[in-house]
């Protein structure tokens, strides 16, 4: 996703370092959630294996954290916006820590996956375009508005599946409060706005190719919702959901080869 920035809005070689610190962050980050999701409601594949081998989360969090320490040293003039983005994401997994205070941070988790949305958009979208140093440009707006509503969609559909473990932990979520209609229309207003705003992106100079290859995700996540709030399987949302938001992404890459 990060590559594609370079690719698509700055037309340069991706920043490998930066993207190596993307890579190792999203290991680190992950690991560090998982580490402490081990109790659930929804008994699958996934949760029975952490149960049993939660230490690998723990050494994956460690392998991360020494990443980021090589990759971090090439970048620490911009550790203002690098700050923002490791405080953001530790927010994020910060209830689930079993910490009296930070347990408290379930009440006021209303925006969570508005929350988590807006940190994948910002590290790797925004961070990007701020470390490449270009003047700004009308297309990096569009694009911005159009992968954060496109990975906010795929979070509305991780938030349905979630809900009845958000309400048993008393994690308060807007979809635990909203009908199943109103869900439905938040996801289609979210996909509406990705849509609109790819659209736009052709005023930008953008190829009907590249429209059309940023589209496809967002078509095949239309397409799987009804199945996706019916069958939970981790295949599904960890292998299918989870891919779309770099669907594009890799779409992108094999039409430049």
């Amino acid at each position: 996703m990060t590559h594609q920035v370079y690719s698509l809005l700055l037309n340069i070689p991706g920043n490998l370092r930066y993207i190596g610190f993307v890579f190792f962050s999203t290991l680190c980050s992950y690991s560090f959630h998982w580490y402490f999701s081990a109790e659930t409601m929804l008994p699958s594949d996934r949760t029975n294996w952490l149960q049993k081998f939660r230490y690998v989360h723990g050494l994956l969090f460690f392998i991360g954290l020494a990443g980021i320490a090589f990759y971090i040293s090439y970048l620490l003039i911009y550790w203002p916006w690098l700050l923002a983005a490791a405080i953001a994401t530790f927010l994020y997994s910060a209830p689930k820590i079993p910490n009296r205070f930070l347990r408290q941070l379930r009440k006021a988790a209303l925006g969570k996956t508005i929350f988590l949305a807006a940190v994948w958009t910002y590290v790797t979208t925004v961070l990007p375009l701020i470390i490449s140093g270009r003047e700004w440009d009308p297309s990096f707006t569009l694009f911005i508005i159009s992968r954060y509503f496109l990975v906010y969609a795929v979070c509305i559909l991780f938030d349905y599946r979630d809900k009845d473990d958000d309400k048993a932990a008393g994690i308060r979520s807007l979809i635990t409060f909203l009908s199943e209609r109103n869900i439905k229309y938040l996801f289609i207003l979210s996909l509406g706005i990705f849509i609109v705003s790819t659209l736009f992106l052709l005023t930008c100079d953008f190829s009907v190719l590249n429209i059309v290859l940023l589209l496809i995700p967002g078509i095949i996540l239309a397409l799987l919702y009804r199945i996706a709030t019916f069958h939970f399987t981790d295949m599904l949302y960890y292998f299918v959901l989870d891919g779309l938001m770099a669907f594009s992404a890799l779409l992108t890459l094999i039409a430049r080869i």
